[in-house]
């Protein structure tokens, strides 16, 4: 059995698409002896994976890469397939892909680590294994990395094949005028925007686009049925709560959604809300932007709850027969963008949002600046219907190029 995974290790090895990268595939390195990887469903762990093996490992029959959602690992234990690997192939590299789909996988990787000194140990898997608080606290032993979907940059990056500037949140608000016009030579690039807003966020985009839409729902599908109920023990009976508290999402503007709304509409208490939506947060079918405060305040404030990107969003509503809110697939893209640049967004009285000691209004062409009138030094007017910035008005399409 290990010639079979050696030969399906390099096959994959010559079938892996090396011309493009994410984003995170430049500061991605395996210096620690265990390095994890993490992610939600769709976000392309396993292409990276394959390219930092045929870019980074010089000697590749020291290296395996293993998808530990293979059958033979329901009946063989993985310490002694990697003894085996060890002792007979000299392998020192391992790359364990899909390790969440293996019964006590953390106790697992950590006797591998502790009996090997000489092993470096590389596992992916889905966000909704908690490493952090794991039992056997993996985080401490190594490093970790998170993979989130395409920002607006890298989708034209794969979509016109062409290297496209990272730009740093300050370098955004103290010139946008600027950077605008250091992209005027893409075409249609107001086109593209559109698109990437409801098809641009996976890159398994560029594999089949027919199909995308009806891929996500399956992602779906897959995180709950499978990721959610294996990682938290739930019965099956409980699972289609989640489905119903993501149709809910997509049905209703965010401004009128909090945990009461949302237990009152599925039938569960206010405890069992929360928890649920802890859960779909951390398996990115969510995303919660809470107010800026502290102490008991935070205890007691609300909260804005979104799917957790615009290409999901429009998967539901195209799904359930809804009409696409245009205002709140602005708010998604904007959230979501600065989230995974490494941002801290809140939510605010002043404006929409609130990031650092800056306020945001996000709108159309036609939104007035009357929210931040009274914040006007360090306020801006975010608007989705350009594709110029003046003074502190900003295109939205401009966030996109922070990752």
């Amino acid at each position: 059995m290990i010639d079979n995974f050696k030969t399906i290790y390099h096959r994959l090895l010559k079938n892996t698409n090396y011309s493009t990268h994410r984003y995170l595939f430049k500061s991605f390195h395996t210096k620690s002896r265990l390095t994890g990887l993490v992610g939600p469903r769709g976000t392309g762990k396993t292409t990276l994976l394959l390219q930092y093996i045929n870019e980074h490992i010089e000697n590749k029959n020291q290296c395996i890469y293993l998808s530990l959602d293979h059958i033979y690992f329901t009946q063989v234990h993985l310490t002694e397939f990697i003894d085996d690997l060890y002792e007979i192939d000299g392998i020192r590299y391992f790359f364990l892909d899909e390790v969440h789909k293996y019964p006590n996988w953390d106790q697992e990787l950590k006797n591998i680590y502790d009996s090997y000194p000489d092993v470096k140990i590389v596992f992916s898997g889905s966000s909704s294994m908690d490493l952090v608080k794991g039992v056997y606290d993996l985080s401490r032993r190594g490093a970790l990395f998170k993979l989130e979907g395409m920002s607006f940059r890298e989708y034209l990056e794969f979509r016109l094949n062409r290297t496209m500037p990272t730009i740093s949140f300050s370098e955004l608000l103290e010139n946008p005028a600027l950077l605008v016009e250091q992209l005027t030579d893409i075409q249609r690039l107001k086109g593209h925007f559109l698109d990437y807003l409801e098809s641009g966020y996976y890159p398994f985009l560029f594999e089949d686009e027919e199909n995308y839409h009806q891929k996500i729902l399956n992602i779906i599908d897959k995180t709950i049925y499978e990721d959610i109920s294996n990682f938290y023990k739930l019965r099956t009976e409980n699972l289609v709560n989640f489905k119903k508290i993501l149709s809910y999402l997509a049905t209703i503007p965010p401004a009128q959604l909090n945990r009461n709304s949302i237990s009152k509409h599925i039938g569960l208490d206010n405890k069992t809300v929360e928890s649920y939506l802890g859960m779909l947060s951390e398996t990115g079918l969510v995303c919660r932007v809470r107010r800026n405060k502290a102490g008991s305040a935070l205890l007691k404030g609300t909260e804005k709850i979104y799917l957790d990107n615009s290409n999901i969003y429009k998967a539901i509503i195209d799904e359930l027969g809804f009409e696409y809110n245009r205002g709140t697939v602005r708010e998604i893209f904007f959230i979501k963008m600065l989230q995974n640049a490494g941002e801290k967004v809140y939510y605010s009285k002043i404006g929409d949002f609130q990031v650092q000691d800056y306020y945001f209004e996000i709108g159309g062409k036609s939104k007035s600046r009357k929210q931040i009138k009274a914040h006007l030094e360090n306020s801006f007017s975010v608007k989705d219907d350009i594709l110029y910035a003046s003074g502190a008005t900003i295109p939205l399409f401009l966030f996109g190029f922070l990752y």
